[in-house]
Formats: structure tokens, sequence, C-alpha cells
């Protein structure tokens, strides 16, 4: 199948598709005579595995460790879930960092004013030191 419909069926562009190539993720396909990609359906389970992974938060190196774990018939499934659990922790830190900045976005809102008057607590708050900013923010909760 041409690139076109492997990007349909997979759900994956032509342009990170040819980037998976490029960067060894998935092996160069063959070219039919025309010149063009012909992908085979192992290419195709090969992307949407890729995709899936992605959309699971895993980097292009992580990808690459789980690509050769799924192809090891002899693999420790014990290895694949050390990969997960690292992801999922590394995914908590990311959560928490998040409600953090939340919080001390929500913070400098409600020491905002927002009416017609330039200042504006938000702004100011920009060239503090980051330090103080976070400080700031917790010691009021």
């Amino acid at each position: 199948m041409n690139i076109g419909d492997a990007a349909q069926r997979t759900g994956v562009t032509q342009r990170m598709i040819r980037h998976y190539e490029k960067i060894g993720l998935i092996p160069a396909p063959l070219r039919r005579d025309s010149g063009y990609r012909d992908y085979s359906d192992a290419d195709v389970n090969r992307l949407r595995f890729i995709a899936n992974a992605r959309d699971l938060g895993f980097s292009i190196e992580e990808i690459g460790e789980l690509l050769a774990l799924w192809s090891d018939e002899h693999r420790a499934s014990a290895e694949v879930k050390a990969l997960a659990l690292a992801k999922a922790d590394e995914l908590g830190r990311k959560v928490e960092a998040l409600a953090a900045m939340r919080a001390s976005l929500v913070h400098l809102a409600q020491t905002c004013h927002g009416d017609d008057r330039p200042d504006c607590p938000i702004i100011d708050s920009m060239s503090e030191d980051r330090r103080a900013i976070h400080v700031n923010s917790v010691e009021d909760d």
C-alpha cells in the first residue's frame, strides 16, 4: 500500500511516517517500480504500535526500546512492565508540576482586579524572581 493508505490506516501523518523511517523506527519499505514507497501489513502494525506508544507519552527513544521488546519473542514481560511503570511515575511528576503551575496561575488571577487599570499583579509577577513566585503562591494557600 502507498504512504497515504498507511497514514489513513494508522492515523500517523505521512510526514511522521517518513520521519520514523529516517530515524530507524520503521524499516525502509520496499519501493515500487515507480519509486513510491510500498508499505506492508507489518509496517502498518508497527506504525500503529508507535502511534499507540506516543499516545501513552513514550519518547522516541523509549519507543525504540519497546519495539525491540515487541519483536523479541523471548522477552521478559518484567522489562516491559518496568518501562511502563517508569513512564507512569514520570507522568505523575508532570501532573504534580502542572497542578502547581495551575495553582500559581489561579492565585495570580485572584489577585488581579481585571479592570481597566494598567496595574496587573500577573504581569508584575512575571518580572519577579521565579523562586519568589512559587514561594508566595505556596505561602498564600
